[in-house]
């Protein structure tokens, strides 16, 4: 199995920035892709972007691409979702989760098998 812990969620206003972590053990990280999902109140989880495991390939949904940032650093079995210019649209519980399925669909959630606790993003407007 792999365990996931995310941290860096938190108050910011419009037009900041947060940088989430996603610390991974159990399980041999660099193993597997790593994705972001978020979660707004009465809401379906959105995919939001997703690493392959080592790096190479970034993906972004269209709400989120030019201002946010995947990446992982394997030697430190961390992933990190830099986020800036935020938008109280961004406003969510964000998750963390990693997947080896071959699927292509690396935005169905249902493909990822490990996910964390979330942590809560919320701006103001």
């Amino acid at each position: 199995q792999v365990q996931l812990v995310e941290s860096g969620g938190g108050l910011v206003q419009a037009g900041g920035s947060l940088r989430l972590s996603c610390a991974a053990s159990g399980r041999p990280f660099s193993t597997y892709s790593m994705g972001w999902f978020r979660q707004a109140p009465g809401k379906e989880r959105e995919f939001v972007a997703m690493i392959n495991s080592n790096g190479r390939n970034t993906y972004y949904s269209e709400s989120v691409k030019g201002r946010f940032t995947i990446s992982r650093d394997n030697a430190k079995n961390t992933g990190y979702l830099q986020m800036n210019s935020l938008k109280p649209e961004d406003t969510a519980v964000y998750y963390c989760a990693t997947r080896r399925s071959s699927s292509s669909d690396y935005t169905d959630f249902g493909t990822y098998s490990y996910w964390g606790q979330g942590t809560q993003v919320t701006v103001s407007s």
